[in-house]
Formats: C-alpha cells, sequence, structure tokens
C-alpha cells in the first residue's frame, strides 16, 4: 500500500484522486489552502508518514511542497501546470536531491498524443503545425500545460520549430518553423488537444478529447507507484511510458 501525502485535496483533482484510490493506494493525509475537517492548511504541520507527495494545488506552492520533500526525504510528484522559469528552475534544483517526477498532463493517453505528434512532425516536412487547446473558464493558465508539452516534444525532435502563443502584433506570414497555440476557454470543458498538420491540399489531425476527471487522477496514482523507491532525479511520463510501457512486466504501474 502506498501512503499519499495530498496536496490541492479540496480541489476538483483532489476529490478525483481520492475517489480513485483502491488497493494499492491511500491518502493518510491532505493539505489545501481551503481549511476544513480533517486537512492541514501548510504542509509543515504534517505528520502522518507518507511515501509520496502527490501535488495538484498550484504552481507558487510548489517550492514549499518540494522544501517538504527534501526534509523529508520523500519523492514529490508535481501535477501542476504554469510554473514560471524561478519555479522550473527550483524544480530541477530539488531533483538532484529527491525523486521528482513532473508531467504538464497526468493522461497516459496525451502522452502518446505528444509522441504521435513528435513522430508526424518528423516526416511531414513542409507542414505547418497548428495546436489548438479547449478548457473551462476556470483554469488560470494559458496556454495550458499541455499545449506547452505537445509542441516541446515537437521542437525535441525537429530542432528547428519554435512555438508562438501570440500573433496580434504582428504583421508578417506565418514562419515555416513556427508552431501555432491557440487557447479557448469557455463552459465546463474538461480538456481538449488537436495537433493540426497542413500540407498542400491535405491535413492531418490528431486530437484527445478528456471525458473526466478520473483519467488524470489514475495517471498520477501510476506516477506515485512508479516513483517511489527511485533514486534522486526528474523524472516524467515520457520516463514512465519507456520503462514501464506494454513491453514491460510491471504491471503495477502501468
Amino acid at each position: 500500500m502506498i501512503r499519499i501525502l495530498l496536496v490541492g485535496a479540496n480541489g476538483r483533482m483532489g476529490h478525483a484522486v481520492a475517489s480513485a484510490c483502491g488497493s494499492e493506494h491511500t491518502v493518510v493525509a491532505r493539505v489545501d489552502s481551503v481549511i476544513s475537517d480533517g486537512v492541514y492548511n501548510d504542509i509543515s504541520f504534517v505528520l502522518e508518514k507518507s511515501d509520496v507527495i502527490l501535488d495538484f494545488s498550484s504552481h507558487i506552492y510548489t517550492p514549499s511542497v518540494l522544501q517538504y520533500g527534501i526534509k523529508q526525504n520523500l519523492p514529490v510528484v508535481v501535477a501542476t501546470t504554469g510554473h514560471t522559469e524561478e519555479e522550473l528552475g527550483f524544480i530541477k534544483e530539488a531533483a538532484e536531491k529527491i525523486p521528482v517526477f513532473k508531467s504538464g498532463n497526468m493522461s497516459i493517453a496525451v502522452n502518446v498524443l505528444c509522441r504521435l505528434a513528435a513522430g508526424a512532425a518528423s516526416v511531414l516536412d513542409g507542414f505547418d503545425i497548428e495546436i489548438i487547446e479547449t478548457h473551462h473558464r476556470n483554469k488560470l493558465d494559458a496556454p495550458s500545460g499541455t499545449a506547452l508539452m505537445i509542441a516541446s516534444s515537437i521542437e525535441e525532435i525537429t530542432g528547428e520549430r519554435k512555438h508562438t502563443y501570440d500573433r496580434t502584433e504582428r504583421s508578417e506570414r506565418r514562419p515555416y518553423d513556427e508552431i501555432g497555440i491557440h487557447s479557448v476557454r469557455g463552459g465546463t470543458d474538461i480538456g481538449e488537444h488537436e495537433v493540426i498538420f497542413f500540407g498542400k491540399g491535405e491535413r492531418l489531425s490528431i486530437k484527445h478529447i478528456a471525458e473526466g476527471r478520473e483519467l488524470f487522477a489514475q495517471g498520477a496514482l501510476r506516477a506515485c507507484s512508479y516513483i517511489v523507491g527511485k533514486p534522486a532525479g526528474y523524472c516524467d511520463m515520457r520516463t514512465l511510458l519507456m520503462e514501464c510501457g506494454p513491453e514491460s512486466n510491471n504491471k503495477k504501474v502501468w
């Protein structure tokens, strides 16, 4: 049984994680800025023993979570997005002392989408690439962490493309080496990401639609299973897929 210290416990994803726990995971302590019964409002007050910290709170709280993880020598799964460059630097520094797992999206299928998009970009020479992401009206960051993750996967494989978000101040034609990202916000949409490759007289689209938050909770629990017992270092969902994919015998994680 893996004991989880859940940060952001009173949020939608916090409730989803608690509901998704089965025979292999249990939440032993909860932390949230919103005070309620049985929930700490400061991670430094937590007394329960845990095996891993799962953070679904806010990027601004990530440094505090990592500092607690370092102090207690606990692995941390960072499931928040919207981090500043300074916060990302702190995550990498913390990974030198403890195991840190970070992903812009905890869905296994979204991470497969990243691999598919990167593969398509490597062979569709001359195609324009655009990413469209849609989320509920209350989402704070734009573009989404997932959209940036997809763009990064394509940039890594091509070595020449760079993503752009805001074109409002431009008065020039679209550069070939550009990856455009567009954000749509409204209603209660959980999340949709589409990568479109525009060629001459043809178009290829790869899309992922999230139909419930349970899939993110399940992915986060898999990340917890994966990182417990690992040495200090930085890893992400791609690492998990490579080491624990269908060809692996580690069915607990996959």
